[in-house]
């Protein structure tokens, strides 16, 4: 099953953030800050056992989370 995963990025033409699903061509919301915008792309990962990207101001991902059939789960 093919999941579109959200991303957390910043907006090149202002001070906030958006959740862009992969494949879609839009946002699909936009957020003042970058915290407001990682709690909402975190109901849709879960909803969808998709897995979520966080990227900073660069456009760079710091970090990742899998919420859902997470192929190499951690081992201990």
């Amino acid at each position: 099953m093919n999941r579109k995963n959200p991303h957390v990025v910043p907006i090149k033409r202002g001070e906030q953030w958006a959740i862009k699903i992969e494949g879609n061509k839009r946002e699909t919301s936009l957020h003042n800050t970058q915290k407001d915008a990682i709690e909402a792309a975190r109901e849709i990962a879960i909803k969808n056992k998709a897995e979520l990207f966080i990227h900073n101001r660069q456009g760079k991902i710091r970090e990742k989370n899998s919420y859902g059939n997470d192929p190499n789960p951690p081992k201990g």
